[in-house]
């Protein structure tokens, strides 16, 4: 406070002398107070900071990250810059690969297995049931019949003989009816889950127990396969984690949403993923084809697509584009115009994309200007 005070007070006796400098007194005043403005000069110049009489330094502007070369945007990145994102590049071959075709799936209700299992468990206790009625009213005709009408009354042999007929038509029941839930289980779930149904195997013991679900996977329309592949997988939202599947048989019906080639797979029961579910799968085709690997972790999504970050061999990287509908393979696009042994951004493509679209948003802002 007492040094803004002395320079206001410095400042205007300055003022002041500076007025009287122009009237005959003020100059007489002026030569006999030249030594005080001097003083006075020398104390508001040690009040005041030190002007600095060196040139102002150049700023340091940072490098540019990106620049455009024939019609491509580059981005350039010191070690130090990628190490920060945790950039990670890995040169990958092109070679072939055992594509994967991409299906849906449903985890099925297992109420009408139950159903049926129970069923025919209860139509097999009938039969024995009417049998062993058969094989007790069969002895007692034949007793009667031995004996004859001598010793038994003729109505007694009668009911005898009646009630074994009663009895062997229930027999025939019992088998109709068994023979019966026998189809029905082949045609509604195949011949695999049908035996498994009607011989209780431990297939359908875990089904009944969910210590496993039965996933029905159906192909694309268009798509097709000869022989339903034993390796498959399925993703488990929300994640996309990929759990595998183990093949049942063919589907005896399609998905009526789809109406594609169909398949029955078994799932575990502790993946996560339970009846009501649908979800995408994924199925070992076996057709092979040739292309880079490119994880869809590397993948980055921006304008409308979908791309990839390659190396172009002088330290930077460019946008590389995945098509929507690229093969797939082990959980990852199979890009077949990468050149052989491109590097590929694994990790970090998400950063180099925003420094891309950061340096877009700076040229329209100087055009605007």
């Amino acid at each position: 406070m007492g040094g803004r005070r002395a320079m206001l007070l410095i400042g205007g006796m300055l003022l002041a002398l500076a007025g009287l400098a122009v009237t005959p007194m003020g100059e007489r005043l002026r030569a006999d107070a030249n030594p005080i403005v001097v003083g006075m000069r020398e104390r508001l110049a040690s009040l005041l900071p030190e002007r600095r009489t060196e040139p102002a330094a150049a700023a340091q502007l940072p490098a540019a990250r990106t620049a455009v070369e024939d019609g491509r945007t580059l981005v350039r990145l010191t070690m130090a810059e990628r190490a920060r994102i945790g950039l990670v590049a890995e040169a990958r071959p092109a070679v072939l690969h055992r594509q994967e075709l991409t299906a849906y799936g449903s985890v099925l209700d297992l109420a009408r297995i139950t159903e049926l299992t129970n069923s025919y468990a209860g139509a097999v206790a009938a039969l024995q049931t009417a049998r062993a009625r058969v094989e007790v009213s069969a002895s007692a005709a034949r007793r009667a019949r031995t004996l004859g009408a001598g010793v038994v009354a003729v109505a007694q042999i009668e009911t005898a003989e009646g009630t074994l007929l009663t009895d062997q038509a229930s027999v025939t029941v019992a088998e109709s009816q068994l023979r019966t839930l026998a189809a029905t289980a082949r045609q509604e779930w195949g011949a695999v889950l049908g035996k498994a149904i009607i011989e209780r195997s431990p297939l359908v013991t875990r089904l009944i127990e969910r210590a496993d679900f039965l996933m029905q996977v159906t192909l694309p329309p268009g798509e097709a396969l000869a022989a339903a592949p034993q390796a498959a997988f399925a993703e488990v939202p929300p994640q996309s984690e990929r759990v595998p599947l183990r093949l049942v048989s063919p589907a005896t019906r399609t998905d009526p949403r789809i109406q594609g080639q169909s398949f029955f797979y078994l799932v575990s029961g502790d993946s996560g993923l339970l009846p009501g579910t649908s979800t995408m799968a994924f199925l070992a085709a076996p057709r092979a084809v040739k292309g880079v690997l490119v994880p869809e972790d590397a993948v980055v999504h921006g304008e409308g697509g979908t791309w990839v970050y390659r190396g172009t061999g002088d330290g930077a990287f460019v946008r590389h584009p995945v098509r929507p509908d690229a093969p797939m393979s082990a959980d990852a696009f199979v890009v077949g115009d990468l050149p052989d042994g491109s590097e590929i951004v694994l990790r970090g493509g998400q950063a180099l994309l925003s420094e891309e679209m950061k340096n877009r948003i700076r040229v329209v802002g100087d055009d605007d200007d």
